[in-house]
């Protein structure tokens, strides 16, 4: 492999302890791998190169674990850490996996189980913080309904914001330096699940009582299931401010949630992703939320990872060639050209610039025929990503 495809610690390449330990259960049939601890799985990672490891609470503490075998859990993880370099970017909690979330947790209809949750989240965020996360992850997977007779929706919006907004709080009260960033879903594990696009999120967020501290973790394979363009929803993040976290893997629309190595599926979705971001000059950190074939054993797990890092990379690289390709860039530039003549009428409203508008004549038969040469753009992309250019 080449060394520029070799990952460093400033790619900022981070992995879920629920990824690369992924056992490859699935509906239809039981594991194939065996478990390995949190601490092996840190070791594994190490070995591939990564620069960071993510958590939920249980991945790291099982549920029922006794205060003995959490510190010692806790001792093994922290020498993992140390011995390997790797650090803890970003956590987050299972609210999702035990019965009792099975119709939700902030969004529940029974009280006790949205004040578990919130004690849950509150014990995991303490544990988040004195591993070094920063950021702080909330995937409502329960969060929705499979009959809409069971629950009514403003009420669960309204018992969602309480829920945040309490979170918040805590978090200020215990004086921690850590942001938020919520992951949207459109289904699965429920039929329908609350606030399930990137757009939905942004738009909760400004109902919140600290719409600073809370951004976004969008998820490749969340919008690609739904058929939607996740680089655009990136870009509103972006644009807004909100892009906290980013969750990269592969997805074919139309199906349930595949969690398939980052870019195996839509190339070019995954180049522009990727151009997107550096271009940009995203700093956070670029987090696999997926999953190794069910096929494999834990060396074909190692080439999963290693195989998410080294697409990106290479994707990164494609990505300076693009903007470095003197054909792409003129063709580019004659797209976007700009005489200047209608400058005056763009930006700020004012009551002269309108009446100069609306007298302004426009030659539409002349404007419509003009090609774009958008097909000849898209086929120089194309030869680029093959290695034709």
């Amino acid at each position: 492999m080449s060394d520029n495809y070799t990952p460093q610690p400033e790619h900022k390449f981070t992995f879920g302890l629920w990824t690369v330990g992924n056992t490859g259960r699935d509906p239809f049939g039981g594991p194939v791998r065996e478990p390995k601890s949190p601490a092996e799985l840190v070791r594994l990672l190490g070995e591939v190169g990564a620069y960071g490891v993510n958590f939920h609470d249980n991945d790291l503490i099982p549920i029922d674990a006794t205060p003995t075998e959490r510190d010692q859990i806790l001792k093994e993880f922290r020498k993992a850490l140390s011995d390997t370099g790797l650090v803890v970017p970003m956590a987050t909690t299972n609210l999702f996996g035990d019965p009792v979330f099975k119709d939700g947790a902030f969004t529940a209809n029974d009280p006790k189980v949205r004040a578990y949750a919130l004690q849950k989240t509150m014990n995991a965020i303490d544990l988040g913080v004195e591993l070094g996360a920063k950021i702080y992850v909330f995937w409502g997977g329960r969060e929705g309904t499979e009959t809409d007779a069971s629950k009514n929706p403003v009420d669960a919006i309204k018992r969602n914001r309480e829920a945040m907004n309490f979170l918040c709080e805590y978090a200020l009260d215990k004086k921690y330096d850590l942001k938020f960033a919520l992951e949207a879903k459109p289904n699965e594990p429920r039929a329908d699940i609350y606030n399930p696009t990137t757009g939905h999120m942004l738009a909760f967020i400004a109902t919140l009582d600290h719409p600073e501290m809370v951004g976004v973790n969008p998820e490749v394979a969340h919008e690609h299931m739904a058929g939607i363009n996740f680089m655009h929803g990136v870009a509103q993040a972006w644009e807004a401010g909100k892009l906290f976290h980013i969750d990269l893997n592969d997805q074919y629309p139309g199906r349930y949630d595949q969690d398939l190595r980052f870019g195996s599926r839509d190339l070019k979705a995954a180049f522009f992703l990727v151009k997107f971001l550096e271009d940009v000059g995203y700093a956070g950190s670029r987090h696999f939320d997926a999953h190794a074939y069910r096929t494999e054993d834990y060396e074909g797990v190692k080439d999963f990872a290693r195989g998410c890092m080294r697409t990106y990379l290479i994707l990164k690289e494609k990505a300076a060639q693009f903007s470095a390709d003197e054909e792409i860039q003129a063709l580019l530039a004659e797209i976007n050209a700009d005489d200047g003549s209608m400058a005056t009428y763009f930006g700020k409203y004012s009551a002269e610039k309108a009446i100069a508008l609306k007298a302004q004549s426009f030659d539409r038969a002349a404007i419509a025929n003009r090609g774009l040469k958008y097909e000849r753009l898209d086929q120089l992309t194309i030869d680029l990503l093959l290695g034709a250019r």
